[in-house]
């Protein structure tokens, strides 16, 4: 288990957000377990990545233990030109990759994740709703970022999706800070 300072950074440290990377994106579906070895990799080779993660806190045996865990298990996002592809894929971390068709729909959806994340809310992962009504946050911490609203329990929550992987996250809102786009 790593510490907390030894985990990868979402994106490279050089980096401002994912809206300045150059190139093409990809999805990479890396082999088990291995999103944050093939992150650092990417660091050491200077590819841009995405790789939001949240913290994962459970009791054992009288213990609090805390894990960084990646939102969407099993993928990390990445982007450049083929000869970075191919080094990516020469790390022998990747299972598969996936090809990006729509580029600004996985990077609009990718920078509403990184806005959470850097606002300091936590995301949990989410199975992906198609069915909902599509809102809009109009203030606060999170303004501006676009979702569907689901219900657990009592909590009124954003869904985040990211449709190339049928997944998503969700963050916890206020129902009187969004506005209906539907």
């Amino acid at each position: 288990m790593l510490k907390a300072d030894d985990n990868p950074p979402i994106i490279p440290p050089n980096a401002e957000s994912i809206r300045d990377f150059v190139g093409q994106w990809w999805v990479a579906h890396v082999k088990s377990r291995n999103e944050k070895a093939l992150a650092h990799d990417l660091i050491r080779r200077d590819i841009s990545y995405f790789l939001p993660m949240s913290w994962k806190v459970r009791r054992q045996r009288g213990r609090t233990i805390r894990s960084l865990l990646p939102l969407f298990g099993g993928y990390l996002f990445f982007c450049g030109e083929e000869n970075e592809r191919i080094e990516l894929l020469r790390t022998n971390r990747v299972a598969n990759l996936i090809v990006v068709s729509d580029q600004q729909t996985l990077i609009d959806e990718l920078a509403q994740i990184e806005h959470a994340l850097r606002a300091g809310v936590p995301l949990t992962p989410h199975k992906f709703a198609k069915l909902g009504q599509r809102c809009k946050i109009t203030a606060g911490a999170l303004c501006g970022l676009t979702g569907i609203v689901v219900r657990t329990g009592n909590t009124a929550r954003l869904l985040l999706q990211v449709d190339i992987l049928g997944q998503g996250a969700a963050v916890e809102i206020d129902v009187d800070m969004i506005e209906q786009l539907d």
